[in-house]
């Protein structure tokens, strides 16, 4: 009893099963239990990612060639979910606003549809316009680098990130740089653009385009199986060609509709306006036509809905996220003070590097300037030095040219006084010469006399000369006529002749060396006087040489 007791108190472990959720970023696994309905799983993937606006939301899986949404008040293991494990769920938006600004208010919200659209355009589930393409892509670019910088973004930094569809990329002949130059050149306004913000301005653009939020379904008018397309989205029901998704035929805005009723293959669309004609489809497959009554329910309720006033929640989450924007304004003003003020002090730092870098270099040259100062000083020393050297050189040289100079001057002069004294001397010495010529010719004609004298005295009468004297002979010989003792019976008048010649050339010949005699003495004295004055001069040439040092 005791052990059937204890066993009793133990509860039953509830059975589980693996899911896998995967949103447009991220991939959860969560363990189900078994009971669980859809609502409790999609609950719980709601509270994972911080989702509050879940009305738009679904969690979509594949069954054989469609696509359904989990059913919330369901049993997830009693809907036709695929029976793997885990069992795979993709987490997307099943109804889309009408007004993407108005009605996303939680910046997850704005996240998960910005994800999911901008795939349903790359995919080209949607259609879009090369030009509005290449708009989008460059918000795509903004939400994900943020502010564009030159310096950062360099030519190829997309080379990897999937922005165009494959059909605007194969309808021009552009390379991926060109398209890549296009979508910069966009990126580059959008300075100061948050990634909230790019994301918004993306959605605002994709709304307009004809295929965004609507579901398309292929339908049949009559028995006779004319295809056409149904249309689903948050403005109404349309039908289309099934070859033109962009423009519908004919349209029914869910304010103009009255009644939708299903039954099994036919779809009716009563319009509000009973004068209206009825519309009524076909579809062959029923999964389809429970998955085309679940989009119409909801779409007419949320159409409903914005027409009426927002409920608390709606409310407080709008409030909050007023709140958020309000602070998160604040928070990126600061920011942006914060970035500004750093970008300058940024820039004064650089300034600052550069100039020092400058003060450096200019530091580097000055050092250099410095050391080939002090080498061209001490290259001036050596220069002057030498200069100086040179300078007393040229002084000295200039001195003896000075000298030389002044010589020189002089030197004329006494060239002038020599070579008058030279022709003086030579007119002296001629002048002696005729002297001595003279002297010469008297003494040959005094020793021409006497021999005459003797041989007339020895032809006509003998004379008997006296032995010649023992003594040294008289330099100057003299006819001594008295110590002769020859007596000589001249006649009177040859006598007197011959006396009167001899005289006569005596006195000349005496006359004549008296004269030389003066002369010899005048030109001694002119040549001791011109010895003084060359003396004088030289004298007075020595006293200006040591002035002028």
């Amino acid at each position: 009893m005791f052990t059937m007791s204890i066993l009793g108190l133990k509860k039953k472990q509830p059975k589980t099963f693996k899911v896998k959720v995967s949103t447009m970023d991220a991939e959860m696994e969560f363990s189900c239990e078994v009971k669980w309905k859809g609502k409790d799983l999609f609950d719980l993937v709601c509270r994972t990612i911080g989702l509050r606006e879940t009305w738009f939301f679904g969690l979509r899986y594949t069954v054989k060639d469609t696509y359904a949404w989990l059913k919330p008040d369901k049993r997830v293991l009693d809907q036709e979910v695929p029976k793997d494990s885990p069992i795979t769920f993709h987490f997307l938006a099943k109804f889309f606003p009408e007004k993407v600004e108005d009605e996303l208010v939680q910046e997850i919200t704005q996240h998960l549809f910005f994800l999911q659209v901008k795939k349903q355009i790359l995919d080209e589930e949607i259609f879009c316009s090369p030009e509005a393409s290449v708009l989008l892509a460059s918000y795509a670019v903004q939400a994900k680098y943020g502010d564009y910088d030159p310096n950062f973004h360099k030519p190829g930094f997309l080379a990897q990130d999937e922005l165009l569809p494959k059909r605007v990329l194969m309808q021009y002949q552009m390379t991926p740089d060109m398209w890549e130059e296009k979508i910069t050149a966009w990126y580059a306004e959008h300075r100061n653009i948050t990634r909230d913000e790019a994301e918004m301005e993306y959605l605002k653009i994709a709304q307009d385009l004809e295929m965004y939020g609507v579901s398309y379904f292929s339908i049949t008018q009559n028995k006779r199986d004319t295809e056409l397309l149904l249309g689903v989205d948050a403005q109404g029901l349309h039908i289309y060609s099934p070859n033109n998704k962009l423009s519908p035929n004919k349209s029914f805005p869910w304010s103009g509709i009255r009644n939708i009723s299903y039954s099994e293959k036919e779809f009716t669309i009563k319009p509000l306006d009973k004068k209206k004609e009825v519309f009524k489809f076909y579809s062959s497959q029923l999964r389809v036509n429970k998955l085309i009554l679940q989009l119409c329910i909801g779409n007419h309720d949320l159409f409903m809905r914005r027409r009426k006033v927002d409920s608390i929640e709606v409310q407080q989450m709008k409030a909050q996220a007023k709140e958020e924007k309000a602070r998160k304004k604040v928070e990126r003003q600061i920011l942006a003070r914060e970035k500004q003020m750093r970008e300058e002090a940024e820039r004064a730092k650089e300034d600052m590097e550069r100039r020092l870098f400058q003060l450096q270099d200019e530091a580097r040259m000055a050092n250099e300037a410095l050391l080939r100062s002090e080498e061209t000083a001490d290259l001036l020393a050596e220069k002057a030095q030498i200069a100086e050297e040179e300078a007393k050189l040229l002084a000295h040289k200039a001195a003896e040219a000075e000298q030389e100079r002044q010589r020189l001057e002089v030197t004329p002069w006494r060239l002038s006084f020599s070579i008058h004294v030279l022709y003086f001397v030579a007119f002296r010495l001629k002048e002696a010469d005729h002297l001595k010529q003279d002297l010469n010719e008297a003494k040959d004609a005094e020793r021409k006399a006497k021999q005459k004298l003797l041989e007339i005295t020895k032809s006509t009468y003998p004379v008997m000369f006296p032995p010649p004297p023992t003594g040294p002979e008289s330099p100057d010989t003299t006819l001594d006529m008295g110590s002769m003792s020859v007596r000589m019976d001249f006649k009177d008048s040859d006598m007197k002749r011959l006396s009167m010649e001899i005289e006569r050339e005596r006195l000349e010949y005496m006359e004549k060396s008296k004269h030389l005699q003066d002369q010899l003495k005048e030109l001694k004295s002119e040549i001791e006087s011109l010895k003084l004055e060359e003396q004088q001069q030289a004298g007075l040439y020595s006293l200006r040489s040591y002035l002028s040092k």
